[in-house]
Formats: structure tokens, C-alpha cells, sequence
């Protein structure tokens, strides 16, 4: 009876095992690297206890262990453990053919990040477009990760939406089309010094669904969604709205004016532009303002530059000033800083790119900045105890607070210290500007703070 009631017992763990993990396929069993294969640069792979074990090789490129096969719609999840002084990833609808970069692996990536700056889950793609989600837009997912521990990842690849998770911790959601299907892979970071050789990663427990998928229940983290004039649903969970349609002006006025200027702008193929008029300020159509006005909120907009432009978004304009030229505001500046001399001007860079104009320099990250003709994507975070943040390309280029003694003393000494309270309404519209200049925009949306 005994032995009959430690059978039933065992198969009753069993069947409950199998039940747990119904509709999951082992991607690696344990003991060779069968369905899969190395590629770019050759860093050492092995198997361990059952565990892939990746090592750091000097003069060796990014190394990738990848799936022979391709995969579309799925649910990934893996652990690992990384050397404190390495970085790594895991790449998921990734691509290699000899026809781009000789065969360069390309596509997402899921980040593996065990420096202070702590983006472990964070969206990389790999040999494109640079970062798609950096750790700053989630900032409560930075404690996910455990140092020296094994950790759990999850990755829900799910139609367009991407989601991340380190240790049941919500990191990312990127909303994004570019890619629809690819390999899976496994990175061994290059390293820039001999004596960083001998580094490793190891993974294991790497499982598959690919049917019957069930998102994770929705969230509240951020969401960059790259697709043009597009609100995905969980943007409408989070309260964005779209300040821009892509085909009409609604929502929108000319400064100073009653209606939408009837010239000096155009839209075409999903992107609102200022039409070139010779580089005066408010000279044609004039700057334009939504007809709302807003307090705290995150705003975000998409901006391509022509060689030597300038342009602007301003926020706080009230319209009392009633000045002659472009509508007073706090600008966040859109500028060619190469070939524009406004960004000689000024103090310390504070009229470059994403500055904030005339009284604050941006951080000058070089991977930040896109070249001309390439489309950037900014945004605006006013914070409800008056924090502002401008952001650029997913980076995190400057904060100050408004109404400290510093934004004071900064105003003070720069071209807005004759208008009595400047930057300080607590509501004001949101300003695209006409400096006479081809600039282009689109996915402009917001989110109102409380």
C-alpha cells in the first residue's frame, strides 16, 4: 500500500508537471547544440551541468549562438547568470544574410546589463537603429535584476507588441514593425581589453511557446511605439492621446490666430511640415498651437530635420505677451547644429539640439543624435511638482525644475528676462514652430500627468 500511494503520489506530480509546462518546446537540451549554430565572431560556447556557458575572447566581434530556426509570434524564457563585469543579451526576431554588413547579425535585443547603469531587459536592436528602450524610461525595473544570482527573463513577442520581464519585474514595451520574424540568439559581448578575457554567461531552462499564446495581463510601463501616428492599446490604457492624426490639422491653430495658417505648412503622407521660406522666424504660415493647453504631461513627437535647419517645440505659451516673431514658451530646440549657426550662440551649447533654449545645454550624447534626414523622436516630461525632462532618442538629455531659485537666476540672464514670469503658467499650449525652415513631424501624442 505503501509503495501503491508514493506511485500515485509521483504521478500525480507528474501529470501536474506536464500541465505546467504544456505548450512550452526546450529549445536546448542539455547536452549538445543541436538546431543550433555560431555566428560573426568566435567566442567560446560550451555545455556545463546542463547549461550553455559563453566566454569572453580578445579581438573577437559581437558572437552569436543562434536557433536554426525562425520565429514570428512566441513567448520566450530563459536564465542566466553573468560575470558582474560583462555585458551580454539575447536576440529574438534577429536576421543574417550576406547582404547586409556581410552577414552582421541584426535585430532586437534583450539586454543584459549587470553595470550600476542596470538596463537588464531593456530593447537594443543590434546592429540598426541603437536603442529602442533604455532602462531610464522604466526607471522602478532597474531592481529587477539580481547580481550573482541566477535570473529569469521573459520575452512576449506577441503581432507588434514586445514586452520584457527580469524576475516577474515589468521592464519594456515597444510597439514596433520592422521586423516580424527571426532567429533567437545567445550574445557573447566583444571586449576591448586582453586581461577582460575569460568572462562568462551562462543559460539555461531556454523554453518556447509559439501557439495558443495569452499576453501577460496589461501594465502600467511606458510604451514606445515606433510605428508613425499610431496609439496601441495599451497607450490608451496609459491615457495617451494623439496631438496629431496624421491627415488633418485638428486640434491645432495658427499663434496669435483664430484658424490654422492658411500657408507655410503641409501635410503629406503622414507628416506634418514647415515649408521652407528662408530661415525667418514666424515669417510665413507662423507658428501653430494646439488648442488646448496643458500642466503636467509627457509629450512626445517625432522630427526630421533638412541640412541647416532650425525649428522648435515650445510648451507654457500663454499668448500674453502678444509679441511680434515666434509665440514665448519654454522651447525645446530642434536644430542642424552642424550646419546652423545658432548653435554657436548662445552660453555653453544652451541653443543646441534638445537644449532648452537659451538657458540649458543638453547632454551632448553622441548616440542620441541621428543624422540629418533621419527621423528623431523627442519628448517633453513635465513632472505635476514642476521637474522637466527633455528627452532625445530615448535618452535622457536634461532636467531642471522650474521655479527655483537656479531656473531663476538662468532666466535672468537670457533673452526672456524682460517677460515677467517666464516658463511659469501653470498651464499653457504646446507650440510647433515656423522658423522658416523645412522641418517635418509626426506622432505627436501626450499624456497629461495628475
Amino acid at each position: 500500500m505503501k509503495h501503491l500511494i508514493s506511485f500515485l503520489f509521483c504521478s500525480i506530480l507528474t501529470i501536474a508537471g506536464f500541465a505546467q509546462d504544456a505548450g512550452w518546446t526546450n529549445l536546448f537540451n542539455g547536452r549538445d547544440f543541436t538546431g543550433w549554430k555560431q555566428l560573426n565572431g568566435k567566442a567560446k560556447y560550451t555545455i556545463e551541468n546542463g547549461e550553455i556557458v559563453g566566454t569572453t575572447v580578445f579581438g573577437e566581434p559581437n558572437s552569436f549562438m543562434a536557433t536554426e530556426k525562425e520565429y514570428g509570434d512566441f513567448i520566450l524564457e530563459f536564465e542566466f547568470l553573468v560575470d558582474s563585469t560583462m555585458n551580454s543579451g539575447v536576440q529574438f526576431r534577429s536576421l543574417s544574410s550576406p547582404d547586409y554588413q556581410k552577414g552582421r547579425v541584426h535585430g532586437y535585443q534583450y539586454e543584459i546589463d549587470p553595470s550600476p547603469r542596470a538596463w537588464t531587459g531593456g530593447v537594443y536592436d543590434e546592429g540598426r537603429r541603437d536603442w529602442l528602450y533604455q532602462g531610464y524610461l522604466n526607471p522602478a525595473s532597474r531592481n529587477g535584476f539580481r547580481q550573482g544570482n541566477w535570473n529569469r527573463a521573459r520575452i512576449e513577442c506577441i503581432g507588434n507588441d514586445i514586452r520584457t520581464w527580469v524576475n516577474e519585474v515589468p521592464v519594456a514595451h515597444v510597439v514596433d514593425d520592422m521586423t516580424a520574424k527571426g532567429f533567437i540568439a545567445l550574445q557573447v559581448h566583444s571586449i576591448g581589453k586582453k586581461e577582460d578575457e575569460g568572462r562568462q554567461i551562462r543559460w539555461r531552462n531556454i523554453r518556447i511557446q509559439t501557439a495558443g499564446l495569452k499576453a501577460s495581463a496589461p501594465d502600467q510601463t511606458f510604451v514606445v511605439n515606433l510605428i508613425p501616428n499610431a496609439l496601441s492599446p495599451a497607450e490608451k490604457r496609459n491615457g495617451v492621446e494623439l496631438l496629431f492624426d496624421g491627415s488633418t490639422t485638428k486640434g491645432w491653430r495658427g499663434a496669435y490666430k483664430d484658424a490654422f495658417p492658411a500657408k507655410g505648412w503641409e501635410i503629406r503622407d503622414g507628416n506634418l511640415s514647415v515649408l521652407p521660406s528662408g530661415g525667418g522666424e514666424s515669417t510665413n504660415g507662423g507658428d501653430i498651437i494646439t488648442e488646448k493647453e496643458y500642466g503636467a504631461f509627457v509629450l512626445q513627437f517625432e522630427f526630421r530635420l533638412t541640412k541647416g535647419a532650425n525649428s522648435g517645440v515650445k510648451y507654457f505659451v500663454t499668448e500674453k505677451e502678444n509679441n511680434t516673431g515666434s509665440a514665448i514658451g519654454l522651447e525645446y530646440q530642434v536644430l542642424d547644429d552642424e550646419n546652423h549657426p545658432d548653435a554657436k550662440q548662445g552660453s555653453i551649447g544652451n541653443r543646441t539640439l534638445a537644449a532648452l533654449y537659451d538657458l540649458i545645454p543638453a547632454v551632448n550624447e553622441r548616440r542620441a543624435r541621428k543624422p540629418i534626414g533621419e527621423w528623431n523622436r523627442g519628448m517633453i516630461v513635465v513632472h505635476p511638482d514642476n521637474r522637466v525632462e527633455h528627452w532625445l532618442n530615448g535618452w535622457k538629455v536634461l532636467e531642471y525644475q522650474r521655479g527655483t531659485q537656479y531656473f531663476y537666476a538662468l532666466v535672468a540672464r537670457s533673452k526672456y528676462e524682460k517677460w515677467p514670469g517666464f516658463g511659469m503658467a501653470p498651464r499653457g499650449h504646446i507650440l510647433f514652430q515656423d522658423h522658416g525652415d523645412q522641418v517635418s513631424f509626426r506622432s505627436i501624442k501626450i499624456q497629461e500627468l495628475k
